[in-house]
């Protein structure tokens, strides 16, 4: 196989692997938040400066991720009135929108990848001890059946995403609400 052809046939596994990957996040959260212990929020901090875009993806820049991240992230963060601030940050990744393709043969789906971390304000500590990385994918609705890139503008994908991404961190949150505890001793830091 020349190189080209191998880079070709990369790209084409790679989308096929995110079409099947479908629904991989859970739909866009409806229910009241769950309690996160003392956690008040401090800052919410996302960051694109080094993101990568993947092969055969549309265009987005480092702010326009910022963008449309940081307004959803701070609202549903907000809401916790707890007793001790907590900061916490997205850095997103690597992305991949969507581009039109040929529909029900190659109609790749629009990814996001981030990394999360949380810190103590009062401790000056990370409380979970590694970052945590998620990999967001599209939801597959009548729009994005037919892939997305047909069906939505680069704006409407990022929007989606980023929906789907703040879901995710407030799941990641709330499965480690015993954290926002001042009775629980902070996680070893691996880099301060």
């Amino acid at each position: 196989m020349t190189h080209g052809l191998m880079k070709f046939a990369a790209i084409l596994v790679t989308a096929f692997a995110l079409t099947a990957c479908g629904d991989a996040t859970p739909p866009a959260s409806t229910t009241a938040p769950k309690p996160l212990g003392d956690f008040k929020l401090g800052y919410a901090v996302v960051s694109a400066d080094n993101v990568q875009k993947a092969p055969m993806s549309r265009d987005a820049t480092a702010d326009e991720w910022e963008a449309v991240l940081k307004p959803e992230f701070e609202r549903r963060l907000s809401v916790y009135q707890g007793e001790r601030f907590y900061h916490v940050s997205i850095t997103v990744a690597a992305y991949s929108l969507a581009m039109p393709g040929i529909p029900l043969v190659f109609s790749p789906k629009s990814a996001v990848v981030i990394m999360v971390n949380v810190w103590d304000d009062a401790r000056q500590v990370r409380i979970i001890e590694q970052d945590k990385q998620f990999t967001v994918v599209e939801r597959l609705t009548a729009k994005s059946i037919l892939g997305s890139g047909l069906t939505m503008s680069r704006e409407e994908q990022m929007a989606e995403l980023s929906t789907r991404v703040i879901d995710q961190v407030m799941k990641y949150l709330e499965d480690n609400a015993d954290a926002f505890s001042p009775d629980t001793p902070p996680a070893p830091a691996k880099d301060a």
